[in-house]
């Protein structure tokens, strides 16, 4: 299966395909994937993300799914690459990983069915939509800030052609030992439904993100902790967690908070002990 990437070669960002351990650009250009300054593989107008689909999260949520899925939207100021740092900022705890498939599409979609879907994707790659806890007190709804923060959308290594979606495994890894581990099978609602979906009101056009929901166990990191998304057939994903150079103001806007829903949200969704937690250490 094609894979392509973007890096920066020479201050310029360039796409380049894999072959073997190197980078190949259209001019011939040769670079070590391990060198390489890697950018995130495509330049999206917006990055869609659906709330819960994969069967254990909403176990672990001890929650039915509704009917038909519910979406929110991550901006592109927060993406992020291969490689490249992801902050929480100063004054913030609940930082959390979601290791996911994210669908790249590759042509205008608009008003098109679950079975035609395919045709308007171009590929695939891996996502870690990250999700800073702290906020979800205030925008919950939305999750704009929880979602949407600078850096909380890396994606990457590569864009992958011709890869199919069923029967995938999905692992995450923080530090090297896995903490998450699930499969595509567990989608309720499958890459072709998700695009057909939000193309009924909203026109998708190439290098459009979907992000396709996350298993079980997502948990907080901490500073300096090494985060891995492997894919089955995508490759894998890595960054590293930073804190970021400046708090949050405090003069403005609503303020970090640790209440019972950041709590059991970025815990687990460990509802049983909502009200009755023990005090943190």
């Amino acid at each position: 299966m094609p894979e392509y990437r973007r890096i920066l070669l020479d201050g310029a960002a360039v796409q380049v395909t894999v072959d073997g351990e190197e980078l190949v650009a259209g001019d011939g250009r040769r670079v070590k994937t391990e060198e390489a300054h890697h950018l995130p593989p495509v330049v999206p107008s917006k990055v869609v993300a659906v709330h819960l689909n994969h069967r254990s999260r909403v176990d672990e949520f001890r929650i039915e799914l509704p009917d038909t899925p519910t979406y929110f939207h991550k901006p592109t100021s927060s993406l992020n690459s291969h490689k490249g740092a992801i902050v929480r900022p100063e004054g913030c705890k609940w930082l959390n990983y979601e290791g996911e498939v994210a669908i790249v599409i590759g042509r205008t979609a608009r008003n098109v069915s679950p079975a035609e879907a395919g045709a308007f994707i171009a590929g695939y790659t891996i996502a870690n939509d990250y999700g800073l806890h702290d906020f979800r007190d205030t925008d919950a709804g939305s999750m704009l800030r929880v979602k949407g923060s600078d850096t909380l959308c890396p994606l990457g290594p590569g864009l992958v052609t011709g890869w199919d979606f069923h029967g995938k495994r999905l692992r995450t890894y923080v530090n090297g030992e896995v903490v998450q581990d699930g499969s595509t099978d567990e989608m309720k609602w499958d890459m072709h439904y998700l695009v057909a979906d939000i193309a009924r009101t909203i026109t998708l056009y190439p290098g459009d993100v979907l992000l396709s929901g996350t298993p079980a166990n997502s948990r907080p990191v901490q500073p300096g902790d090494v985060v891995e998304v492997e894919v089955e057939g995508l490759g894998r994903l890595t960054n590293h967690i930073v804190t970021g150079p400046t708090a949050v103001r405090a003069d403005v806007g609503a303020q970090p908070t640790e209440s019972e829903e950041v709590l059991s949200t970025a815990l687990g969704g460990d509802w049983e002990f909502r009200g009755i937690r023990p005090p943190r250490r």
